[in-house]
């Protein structure tokens, strides 16, 4: 078993996360998570209210009594978002785990603080992660260049930035982007961090709920088959490689090109119905990590957490341990 001030301070059995995901951080397999030893976060925007997330808190905690959190991704919107009613709703449920994600957390961190809710950032660069820390966050998401979702703009992979990261912070630090494995886990520590962050793996789990054909999907693709989009607009995203997504870049790549000019293709809302619920592969974009070379099979969220901790310990104590000579 792996023990550090991460899983210590986070009361869970295994260093793994599965952070929040859009349409795919609900009650089934965030529940299967934290049932594994892992911690799992509940996407609080997933549901339409926040009367909705009350819900889906109470429905995880019909499916496990064993900690887990709720993802809070603040960024600016057309229509306001009520980020005070949903944190609202998240302390009051009695969860005691926190992801944010996006903007600067600190609005939030008041009322979190007093409710005894530990405040996991997650941050792309380590400018931001120590800026997260000074505002009194109890650990970092160091988002690598080869995460799905939102990357950032400096492009630095997880070779470089975890080391970065944990040399500039004092609190733990987990490593996110480009994770599916033990060996992942292994490198994660040796290279300063406590912990590892997984979506794409998990996606590609039973308890996903998203249509059998994206998790087919993610086990045929390669680490190739990812594409940044939204990068002319300094807002760069990866996504899953499809004709959607490679015509973003076509129409995006165009002289003169504005975000409206691709906005009908980039929807979110498109994404989410017509290819996680709907199973068409090619009827809208949809995040996935360079992770997806790496994951070979759809397992059990606890298939995978246990294989990626007993992989670890393997690498840790024996294939690694075996390669040091000792001088007497």
């Amino acid at each position: 078993m792996i023990d550090n001030d991460f899983t210590r301070t986070f009361g869970i059995e295994h260093p793994i996360t599965c952070g929040g995901m859009t349409g795919v951080g609900t009650a089934p397999l965030i529940a299967a998570v934290a049932e594994a030893g892992a911690l799992g976060f509940l996407t609080a925007l997933t549901q339409p209210t926040p009367e909705d997330l009350v819900k889906e808190i109470k429905r995880t905690k019909d499916l496990t009594d064993k900690p887990f959190g709720v993802n809070l991704t603040i960024l600016p919107t057309i229509r306001p978002v009520p980020y005070d009613e949903y944190r609202h709703a998240i302390i009051e449920s009695g969860v005691k785990v926190v992801e944010t994600a996006g903007s600067s957390p600190e609005p939030h961190l008041p009322d979190f603080k007093a409710a005894g809710v530990k405040v996991i950032h997650k941050a792309v660069a380590v400018r931001h992660a120590l800026k997260a820390q000074s505002l009194g966050v109890d650990a970092i998401s160091i988002d690598g260049f080869e995460c799905a979702g939102h990357p950032g703009e400096d492009d630095i992979p997880g070779l470089v930035l975890i080391p970065a990261a944990t040399r500039a912070l004092s609190i733990p630090v987990i490593a996110s982007g480009g994770f599916a494995t033990g060996r992942g886990l292994a490198a994660a520590m040796a290279l300063g961090a406590q912990g590892i962050n997984m979506g794409t793996r998990f996606v590609a789990t039973h308890e996903a709920p998203v249509h059998e054909n994206v998790k087919r999907q993610i086990v045929a693709n390669s680490e190739r088959d990812t594409v940044l989009i939204f990068r002319m607009f300094k807002n760069t995203a990866r996504v899953a490689r499809n004709s959607v997504s490679e015509e973003i870049v076509e129409i995006s790549s165009r002289p003169g090109a504005t975000f409206d000019d691709i906005a009908h293709l980039a929807s979110g809302a498109r994404g989410r119905e017509r290819v996680l619920a709907g199973g068409d592969m090619e009827g809208g974009v949809w995040w996935a990590g360079q992770s997806q070379g790496l994951i070979h099979e759809v397992l059990s969220a606890r298939e995978v957490v246990d294989s990626v901790v007993a992989e670890a310990e393997e690498v840790i104590v024996n294939q690694l341990a075996t390669q040091v000579k000792v001088a007497v």
